[in-house]
């Protein structure tokens, strides 16, 4: 089983740049529009582990990377049996239709836009609701060579209904102060396009007039866009080619994706790969590669501290290596040369039982070096 998603991240740069260059305006996920980005692509196992990765244009489409991915890993990893779990967005119908025809077919479990609840909302009314597990029904429906998992989560349903609640409460109240201001018609304008930008979703649940000759707005509720919102917070529509029908096994794997989320979250938090601040093609493939060197490493000890060191995280293992500091002690001498004395610091017992535990041992204290005042060493005699 194989996890595949893209993200993006940023530079402090001055653009533009030369017709090959990477870094391009895009997309951002950073929420950082004003400026250049590359993309990642990262493929990961379900454990995490990273197989591959590819730093693409920041202005590359989701939905053009994946047959690329496809033979990347055939080639580098040869044919074998993959299940490709993807957010939506990533594969087109084309590369689907592609994974299906393949001899031997390339399996998927593949995250659906909502909107194609439209065409299936009346076959799925049909379909029983099956237990997935505590909290969570499915509904299978296939169609057309693949299988369709309409899933719906408590928890999801009750977070997004708050999350639009909130969110519909706050620009209504927006709207009648907007309403109620003196201001031309242009000021209008720019503050209604403000509150859509804050409360987007709210907003596709509104109609909002304006007048053509002056500074003037009413505003509605429509109600019948507000229930097909309701029927939809916190459900989601899968798709898949497996002839694996067992609904648990099917949402198992689709909450898979946390992983990439996560490596995601890794590598722009503990591992800051953003901003950024390079200016040659050559060090900004460095800096993304040392990068994922670093993930690889991150991903290594947190596998590590889970089987010898249950409840301690990466994040929490790193900071307590980090009370370990190395230092130089320079001592001169009577005849002008300088003894520089190498060391760190002596672990505190709780690192000291850490080291135990992972089963590691700091090496010894480095020798001594004499060197003259101007740090090289001193000639031979």
């Amino acid at each position: 089983m194989l996890l595949y998603d893209l993200t993006s991240t940023y530079f402090e740069a001055d653009p533009p740049f030369g017709e090959r260059d990477k870094r391009r305006h895009g997309h951002s996920r950073d929420h950082r529009p004003d400026c250049v980005q590359v993309i990642i692509a990262l493929v990961v196992t379900p454990e995490g582990l990273p197989l591959a990765y590819e730093v693409l244009p920041g202005n590359t489409a989701d939905s053009t990377t994946l047959r690329g991915f496809l033979d990347k890993i055939e080639r580098q990893y040869g044919k074998a049996r993959r299940i490709w779990l993807m957010d939506r967005g990533v594969p087109t119908e084309a590369v689907l239709a592609e994974m299906r025809q393949a001899d031997p077919p390339v399996q998927y479990l593949v995250g659906t836009p909502k909107g194609r609840l439209s065409k299936l909302e009346a076959a799925l009314t049909d379909q029983p609701w099956q237990a997935a597990r505590p909290g969570v029904q499915v509904k299978l429906l296939a169609e057309d060579g693949e299988l369709y998992v309409f899933a719906e989560s408590r928890d999801r349903v009750a977070k997004e209904r708050a999350m639009r609640r909130r969110q519909l409460k706050w620009l209504w109240a927006r709207l009648r102060q907007i309403a109620a201001m003196r201001i031309t018609r242009k000021e209008l304008l720019m503050k209604l396009g403000a509150a859509r930008a804050k409360a987007p979703a709210a907003w596709r649940l509104l109609v909002v007039d304006i007048a053509d000759d002056r500074a003037a707005l009413s505003f509605r509720l429509e109600r019948d866009k507000l229930r097909q919102a309701r029927r939809r917070e916190g459900r989601y529509l899968l798709r898949t080619n497996l002839t694996e029908t067992d609904p648990a096994k099917l949402w198992g794997y689709y909450i898979q994706l946390v992983r990439i989320e996560e490596a995601f979250r890794n590598l722009k938090g503990d591992l800051a790969v953003r901003p950024i601040f390079h200016q040659t093609e050559a060090r900004i493939e460095a800096h993304i590669f040392i990068a994922f060197l670093a993930y690889c490493i991150h991903v290594t000890l947190a596998r590590r501290l889970h089987a010898l060191a249950p409840g301690l995280t990466p994040r929490s293992g790193l900071q307590k290596f980090a009370a370990v500091q190395m230092i130089d002690v320079a001592i001169p001498t009577t005849d002008g040369r300088e003894l520089c004395l190498t060391r760190y610091t002596e672990p505190e017992p709780e690192l000291t039982l850490l080291l135990d535990k992972l089963r590691l041992a700091l090496p010894a204290q480095p020798p001594p070096r004499i060197t003259n005042r101007h740090g090289a060493p001193p000639a031979a005699s």
